[in-house]
């Protein structure tokens, strides 16, 4: 029978009375506000947390090998030192009380490597995005000799029926309760609950039955590049191991939560571009004689003082993002500058009123032309859209052990 895309797991969570100092959001969140992460720093303290299993992106740059080594020795102790609860071959029914209200469902457990692509062709799970290979080395690195992995990816179904994490819905207080607790940093609340046996059964069929009908069964949302990260890593140690060797090896499968793309809770929002050492001027210049020309989406960009809009003739977002972000590449290069990419439209234009900045503002992208898009054209050009906004992203909480 052909292996499950996704499957239970042996899901490790804090054995701890402090989960709020426990959980934290993904590490590229919040790059060019380090104040955030200093106050997060504040919060945890010295109890455990997932803040030091990780390197946030705003402090990218600094010594990699001491921060690897370092956090490497913390996994060690958090896995040895009772710190972790082992819950075996069981997912996580997650459910998110999100800034505004909603409720966002989904599912946490295990995806296949192997039934993974993340440079094009078919699969049974696939990017979202182009890959930014210059991102991988620190993750790699983590995730090399690293005993626990702790996910902050999230990746969709399309299952308009509601067949696959919806059920769990009306069995949810029959469910063992796993953590219920209010996230830091405005971050909402959360709650999860285990799914195993028969139930969890039931979600591996239903995904199955997806699977005949679209042959992807999952794209991913958020959380691309650690998800392509687990899959070099896996590729370079499953060489010389025997085919029984590469079915059991823990580290051939990945932690991650899947979502219904038609949750009324999953809102697409663009990720900006803010570009430093450019000229006003010469940026809007460049960049409206790039775009061929057209309304069918509009950019927005702001500087110091200024901002204007211009207009793309593309047949999709897809389309249009990839025209956008080729202009981008080329422009970076010519001029020497350098980029970073945000979350919402209020930041950048706060953070366009510097001296030599300039913010380009994305179009959104509606949900219908995700799995459209992806099934169409391939992956969305680096970093094009997020589930939600920043502080709705997914926090680290659940990990797994990925070494014998």
């Amino acid at each position: 029978m052909e292996n499950d895309c996704f499957s239970s797991a042996d899901i490790l969570l804090p054995d701890s009375a402090a989960p709020e100092k426990w959980s934290v959001i993904a590490c590229d969140q919040f790059t060019s506000e380090r104040d955030y992460w200093e106050r997060v720093r504040g919060s945890v303290g010295g109890a455990p947390s997932t803040l030091n299993l990780i390197i946030p992106e705003t402090y990218l740059g600094g010594p990699l090998e001491e921060s690897t080594r370092k956090i490497h020795g913390t996994m060690e102790e958090y896995f040895n030192n009772g710190i972790l609860r082992e819950y075996k071959d069981s997912m996580v029914f997650v459910e998110r009380t999100l800034q505004d209200g909603s409720i966002r469902r989904g599912l946490v457990g295990a995806a296949d490597l192997e039934q993974y692509e993340f440079s094009g062709g078919k699969a049974a799970i696939l990017a979202s995005e182009g890959t930014a290979m210059e991102r991988l080395p620190a993750r790699i690195s983590i995730r090399r000799d690293a005993r626990i992995e702790l996910p902050h990816i999230m990746s969709f179904i399309d299952d308009p029926g509601e067949t696959v994490i919806e059920p769990l819905i009306m069995k949810a207080d029959k469910l063992p309760l796993l953590y219920d607790f209010d996230l830091m940093e405005g971050g909402g609340h959360i709650r999860g609950r285990q799914v195993a046996g028969s139930d969890a059964e039931q979600v591996m069929a239903a995904i199955r039955a997806l699977r005949k009908e679209s042959g992807a069964c999952l794209v991913i949302g958020d959380g691309n590049h650690s998800l392509a990260a687990a899959k070099v890593y896996w590729d370079e140690i499953k060489q010389g191991m025997s085919s029984e060797e590469r079915e059991k090896h823990p580290a051939r499968k990945a932690l991650l939560e899947i979502n219904n793309v038609y949750d009324k809770a999953i809102v697409f929002e663009a990720i900006h571009r803010m570009v430093f050492g450019a000229s006003a001027a010469d940026f809007a210049g460049a960049l409206e004689k790039a775009m061929p020309p057209g309304n069918d989406y509009i950019f927005g960009w702001h500087s110091k003082g200024v901002s204007g809009t211009v207009g793309v003739a593309a047949s999709c977002i897809g389309d249009a993002l990839t025209i956008a972000q080729e202009f981008l590449d080329a422009y970076l290069e010519k001029n020497g500058c350098t980029i970073d990419y945000i979350h919402g439209a209020e930041t950048i234009k706060r953070l366009s009123q510097e001296e030599n900045r300039v913010g380009l503002i994305l179009p959104a992208m509606e949900k219908s032309d995700f799995f459209a898009t992806v099934s169409a054209k391939g992956v969305f050009p680096k970093k094009s859209f997020s589930v939600g906004r920043a502080r709705d992203k997914r926090y680290y909480l659940e990990c797994r052990a990925i070494r014998l």
